[in-house]
């Protein structure tokens, strides 16, 4: 309830606002239509049968426009049309783990205000900071992740940005029949700051991440922390066909707000891609520390879109107890076009997983990408091969992936 009087009174006040506006200047609709087409198929050692998961998820909507005030609605719905898979949320776990759960929600419903050097946003909303790691919209999973928040953008100069919300609600990727430990929202009072400035050679950026899991039925409040650090993230070019982009981040985390655990735990990442003529070559290593190998007093993200990070198998979107350290190689080739496709995308990566303390190696996964444009639609062949020495057991997965947008 203390949820949906604050998005009420945001969405009241905003549309008074919009009213008011519109007298003045005429307003545009935009509609918003989104379908996606995904096959995932798990096969993992230590349960018999394999996955098999087909959905389909439809979002639709519209965004009205008036100077310089905006209002966006967007519902969504997700459908199992092949359900042999465990969702996260119902029956049991005698199949691997797909996350995306049949659902039907309100996806974004947020007011806007944008002008030079300014934007305010208030409602529902996607929220991604930098690359994701500890903020972000989790896209590839069909219900996403979104946040009950108000938000401001300020540009006070050129370069230099200050990006600062206040979350009051976390909606899942788990959707209406979320529970226990996978609720469908998680309420807290998140803080999520961000300034950046522009540099000749890249983006610096110093970061404060207040994350208020607070739910005793999320991991006892033991998800809730502060995160302090900086990122700076870069590209320079040689010539017309070659180009490196480099980047770097460092942060501290440590328990906040009802967090009964005592930790705190280092993160930090170096990572370089050079590009030649559309030919990449990309290595890095991540780390996400640990303090005394307790469980949930290693580094944490549960606000991050985690499956951008340390493979595609999903074996570390929670970190281990003795954290992760993840080397990574990898190459491919991207163009813009090919015949009728558009964004052609090959890649394939490998990562070795050891433990941050206790010299474990956990293991290794190999992961391959092929993806292309076709007019609207964006098709997507996926594989994951984890090979497991000290941690989780082997597992196989494969994603054919279709994606269309007005």
């Amino acid at each position: 309830m203390k949820n949906i009087t604050k998005a009420a009174a945001v969405l009241v006040v905003g549309g008074v606002a919009c009213a008011g506006s519109a007298q003045a200047q005429d307003i545009t609709v935009k509609p918003v239509a989104e379908a996606r087409v995904r096959y995932e198929h798990v096969d993992q050692d230590g349960i018999a049968a394999k996955a098999d998961a087909l959905t389909v998820r439809v979002r639709g909507g519209a965004q009205a426009t008036s100077g310089a005030l905006s209002a966006t609605v967007v519902a969504q719905g997700n459908l199992a049309v092949v359900d042999h898979y465990y969702d996260g949320v119902n029956g049991a776990a005698t199949r691997p783990l797909v996350a995306d759960p049949q659902n039907i929600a309100l996806y974004i419903a947020q007011l806007q205000y944008k002008a030079k050097g300014v934007t305010l946003t208030a409602g529902r909303q996607k929220i991604a900071l930098d690359d994701e790691r500890f903020v972000g919209n989790v896209a590839f999973r069909d219900n996403a992740q979104t946040f009950d928040a108000v938000r401001a953008e300020v540009t006070p100069v050129k370069g230099l940005k200050l990006d600062v919300s206040y979350a009051w609600s976390v909606r899942t990727i788990w959707g209406i029949d979320g529970n226990a430990a996978r609720q469908q929202a998680v309420g807290g009072d998140n803080l999520l700051a961000n300034l950046s400035w522009e540099t000749p050679l890249g983006v610096l950026t110093g970061f404060a991440y207040l994350v208020d899991q607070d739910e005793a039925a999320v991991q006892a409040f033991r998800l809730s922390s502060q995160t302090y650090g900086a990122r700076f993230a870069g590209t320079h070019a040689f010539g017309k066909a070659v180009k490196l982009a480099y980047q770097a981040s460092y942060a501290r985390q440590s328990d906040w707000h009802r967090n009964p655990s005592d930790y705190s735990a280092e993160y930090w990442l170096a990572d370089a891609t050079l590009d030649v003529k559309g030919w990449k070559a990309n290595a890095g290593y991540e780390v996400l520390g640990s303090d005394k190998g307790a469980t949930l007093t290693s580094f944490q993200t549960p606000l991050g879109t985690n499956f951008k990070f340390q493979g595609w198998a999903d074996k570390f979107l929670t970190t281990p107890a003795n954290g992760v350290r993840d080397l990574y190689v990898g190459g491919g080739y991207g163009t813009k076009q090919i015949g009728a496709f558009s964004a052609v995308t090959l890649q394939a990566t490998w990562h070795r997983f050891d433990s941050d303390r206790l010299d474990q190696h956990y293991g290794n996964e190999i992961n391959l990408l092929a993806s292309a444009k076709l007019r609207k639609t964006t098709i997507a062949l996926r594989y994951a091969h984890y090979d497991a020495k000290t941690l989780a057991t082997d597992t196989d997965k494969v994603w054919v992936q279709f994606d269309w947008a007005i």
